[in-house]
């Protein structure tokens, strides 16, 4: 009786099956005489790990210089400030001064969004203590008022006590420097526009003392602004029962367009706002700008270091040629053989961002000692706060940024590792087995 022959079956082995990922593992780890791919292996890593961390360096630094830049206009200015439109004077002169600054303060701050509202008086003047003078802007504000300014009151390099602000004023650090003045000086307010007599206007001038020095953070702020008691204020300027401006704080000042309207309403007729968007709106354009350019030349950067890849498995898969013909011939599949050298590439893509993701991060946060080291090592004076407006380089360091910066650093390691590992599955076997 005639036997029937039993059936044999083939199984194909599933997507990166084990033994892919050993035979992808002897590859990387290239012997001796193969010295020339592991180079390659190396180079491809440190620069993948290189230009992952310049990234993640430029988004943190980037967004911490924006963070930095929003907080202390935040911190130490109004969100949105209320003027006079003006109206014309019995001397034909335009006089923007608000005279019913009290009830339209309590309408402004009695709207939704809004957490408080503050007439203010604004004015330039003149600041001396003994023989140095200087240029200086005076804002006149209530001492309850100047407590809930973050960047004022809250300033952690402050020193002497705000709660004695009604007994003298309150002088930026800058200031201070300039003039050399500490807690409990007495100085001097010059006004050009004092005491008018017969035979003209006479400057005013009049002593107070020193009772607070706050650093904003802001280089122009602490070196340009004073504070002065509201009505003391009114006084100095000839400004009795009327305010400049009102100085309005919101809830959330990233959502200030919505909310100026509101208060240009309930502010009244004849009246004009300004919000902080409007006041840097240019430079925080500007910043965007500068974002947008820096992400896409680091990006070409982590281009270049990936395209390093393809050097190394180009190499790879000629040094390789007889064992893939080798690999052919006992059977594995041309998709075994791309997942192999796949994995080689995106192995290396892997750890050089891996290395990568974790320098950046590290730079992130210890920035404040490192920069510290290289301005102690350049001997000093590499961040100038006159020129750059804030006192260090900050560097903020937020998921989104890190997301980013892995998954386009992935995302072309696998792109460009797809195009030699396909040419190593389509090798032909009897070619690469010829001349063994």
């Amino acid at each position: 009786m005639a036997r029937t022959p039993a059936k044999t079956s083939t199984k194909t082995p599933r997507a990166f099956a084990p033994f892919e990922w050993m035979i992808a593992w002897r590859y990387l780890r290239a012997r001796r005489a193969e010295g020339g791919v592991s180079v390659m292996t190396w180079i491809s890593l440190i620069g993948i790990a290189l230009a992952v961390f310049a990234l993640i360096a430029t988004l943190a630094v980037r967004s911490g210089f924006r963070s930095e830049f929003v907080g202390t206009i935040l911190g130490a200015n109004a969100h949105v400030t209320v003027y006079s439109a003006g109206v014309v004077n019995e001397q034909g002169k335009i006089d923007r001064s608000i005279p019913n600054y009290t009830e339209m303060a309590a309408r402004v701050a009695a709207l939704e969004g809004v957490t408080r509202a503050a007439p203010l008086i604004r004015s330039q003047v003149m600041i001396s203590k003994a023989r140095r003078n200087s240029g200086v802007e005076v804002l006149g504000i209530s001492a309850q008022n100047l407590a809930t300014l973050p960047g004022i009151a809250g300033s952690d390099r402050a020193i002497g006590d705000i709660m004695r602000f009604d007994q003298g004023i309150a002088i930026g650090s800058g200031v201070a420097r300039q003039i050399g003045a500490n807690v409990g000086d007495r100085i001097r307010l010059i006004s050009p526009n004092g005491v008018k007599t017969p035979f003209g206007t006479k400057p005013r001038i009049n002593a107070y003392e020193v009772v607070y020095i706050f650093s904003a953070g802001r280089y122009d702020i602490d070196r340009t602004r004073v504070y002065m008691p509201f009505a003391e204020a009114q006084a100095f300027f000839n400004r009795e029962g009327v305010a400049d401006e009102l100085e309005v704080m919101v809830a959330d000042p990233e959502a200030v367009d919505g909310i100026a309207l509101g208060v240009l309403r309930a502010a009244g007729d004849n009246t004009r706002v300004w919000t902080w968007r409007d006041s840097s709106g240019g430079f925080l354009r500007a910043l965007e700008v500068e974002d947008n350019v820096m992400f896409v030349l680091m990006s070409v950067l982590v281009l270049i270091a990936a395209m390093n890849i393809v050097s190394g498995l180009i190499m790879l898969v000629k040094n390789k040629g007889r064992d893939i013909g080798i690999l052919r011939t006992i059977g594995l599949s041309q998709g075994s053989i791309l997942r192999i050298f796949f994995i080689c590439g995106a192995f290396t893509g892997l750890v050089g961002t891996t290395l990568g993701v974790i320098l950046g991060c590290l730079f992130a946060i210890y920035i404040d000692p490192l920069f510290s080291l290289v301005n102690y090592v350049a001997g000093g004076g590499v961040w100038d706060p006159a020129i750059r407006g804030i006192y260090a380089l900050p560097a903020e360091l937020h998921l989104n940024d890190v997301l980013s910066a892995v998954g386009l650093s992935l995302g072309l390691s696998f792109i460009v590792t797809i195009f030699p590992a396909r040419r190593a599955a389509r090798m032909n076997p009897v070619e690469a087995l010829r001349y063994e």
